[in-house]
């Protein structure tokens, strides 16, 4: 008898302790990372550098996450969103005891601005600068191209994510 009480007992304060700790996270305001439903324009225009993807990955991005319509014409447009530039950036980080490099820093920067149909900017020129380390061996040459061409790709997917969240965080100019 004395057993089945201390499990009992055991199993409330346990459960008494998932319940403060959640009710402790909820208080703090912690909240999963959503999707963004809404950007505080109706329609965009998105303006990227010929050649670069980061264009068409923005565009995906709205489309697929916002109920904000894209156009192809820029008086259409309640918003344009310029991407004045999109570049990578590789820089060696370390090298060993025999010069050979061991570690590159790979940088992806872009810069955007917002601006009205008339031109006034809504929000000005702002760049978003992404930092990651390549280590590096001569012996997998090859993988460490791949890997690199990955990381930049992923960099400019935080990047336009961080672009959609800035855009949503605008407030709408009277």
């Amino acid at each position: 008898m004395s057993l089945c009480l201390a499990i009992k007992m055991r199993s409330i304060r346990l459960s008494l302790m998932i319940i403060i700790m959640l009710s402790l996270l909820a208080a703090c305001g912690f909240k999963l990372r959503g999707q963004i439903s809404s950007l505080p324009f109706e329609s965009l225009y998105i303006s990227a550098p010929v050649g670069h993807t980061i264009g068409s990955d923005l565009e995906r991005a709205v489309e697929a996450g916002t109920t904000t319509r894209l156009v192809n014409n820029i008086e259409e447009a309640e918003a344009i969103l310029q991407v004045l530039g999109a570049t990578n950036e590789k820089s060696i980080l370390s090298l060993s005891g025999g010069g050979r490099v061991r570690e590159f820093q790979l940088v992806f920067r872009v810069r955007t601005r917002l601006i009205d149909r008339q031109g006034i900017e809504i929000v000005p020129e702002d760049e978003i600068a992404l930092r990651r380390i390549l280590p590096f061996l001569d012996a997998q040459v090859l993988a460490k191209e791949a890997e690199e061409k990955m990381l930049y790709r992923d960099m400019q997917a935080d990047a336009v994510q961080q672009i959609i969240w800035r855009l949503s965080a605008i407030k709408k100019p009277e």
